[in-house]
């Protein structure tokens, strides 16, 4: 898959001394979500101001559909969306006037049938003559993602779109970014619901300290540094574990009902015959089995812990 951004050792070092990036390489595929995650101040919203062009690198370069957005920043801004992480509009402008003033900006002929179906896919058809000061908080954040389509860009990005946003809404959102990949769109995302990036994003990058810490398809990461965790739950409590089975690195409830067993996903065997050959030896009566699977969040916060 060819990517749609090129970016190329990219730098950031505000006048303060603050390094908020440090040659980042990355290559965004064409018609993908990724996501961006990481800690607050690791550098996800300066990338994306450098790549819209709202934030001038110190050196490095950026590359958006071939345009290099420096050289060419006309024809690369007019490729993107972006709904920043804050909320900011006219209070007393309406929903539809808002939209179509954004369209022009980009010299977009007018299209009415487009923008309605627009507002209609983010719920917003009935607000479109309704005052942004009118709108709940949720509602202004879905206008901000009409107004950064309204130009039909070829790509989009959400910087925490659903932060204060309730569930329903937040899972309406989720549906019509979805939407948006399907018919072509190229999305990326930064968000602190890292339960939702594991179900959107086809390839997740984790960034802290400025440094991209890796780039990979969701499906390798996780079994890279996945584990699953068994959870074994016996007849009869103990009060401790038998000496024999310390070296599996057993972890025994304060109920002592259910012991937990951590293994990795990318070995050739998992260990769990064995050990639950040695629990009958030891004469532990098993009464259920269960297992869980690694999340994203705990992949994310090891890394984040590994690069502290």
């Amino acid at each position: 898959m060819s990517a749609i951004i090129e970016v190329r050792d990219l730098s950031k070092i505000y006048a303060s001394g603050t390094a908020a990036l440090a040659a980042v390489t990355l290559d965004i595929r064409d018609g993908e979500i990724l996501a961006l995650l990481g800690p607050n101040g690791a550098g996800k919203t300066t990338l994306i101001s450098i790549i819209c062009g709202l934030v001038k690198p110190s050196s490095g370069q950026v590359r958006v559909g071939g345009h290099d957005i420096g050289r060419d920043f006309r024809a690369a801004r007019a490729l993107i969306g972006l709904v920043p992480q804050e909320i900011s509009v006219e209070p007393f402008e309406t929903v539809i006037s808002s939209v179509r003033f954004s369209r022009g900006l980009f010299g977009k002929h007018r299209d009415e049938a487009y923008l309605e179906r627009m507002l209609r896919a983010l719920a917003l058809w009935d607000k479109r003559d309704a005052k942004m000061n009118e709108l709940s908080g949720g509602m202004r954040r879905r206008v901000l993602i009409a107004k950064a389509l309204a130009h039909e860009p070829k790509i989009l990005f959400l910087d925490e779109p659903t932060a204060g946003v309730d569930v329903s809404l937040r899972r309406e959102m989720w549906q019509v970014v979805r939407d948006l990949r399907a018919s072509g769109v190229t999305i990326i995302l930064t968000t602190h619901y890292i339960a939702e990036a594991e179900d959107l994003a086809d390839r997740i990058g984790v960034i802290d300290k400025g440094r991209l810490l890796l780039v990979r398809d969701k499906a390798e990461l996780m079994h890279e540094f996945g584990r699953k965790r068994l959870t074994v739950e016996l007849a009869e409590p103990l009060s401790e574990l038998p000496g024999a089975m310390a070296a599996y690195g057993l972890t025994l409830a304060d109920d002592g009902l259910c012991v937990s067993f951590d293994y990795d996903t990318r070995a050739d065997r998992s260990g769990i015959a064995r050990l639950l050959a040695d629990f009958a030896e030891a004469g532990l009566a098993v009464r259920d089995l269960a297992t869980e699977q690694t999340s994203l969040e705990d992949v994310f916060l090891r890394l984040v812990e590994e690069n502290a």
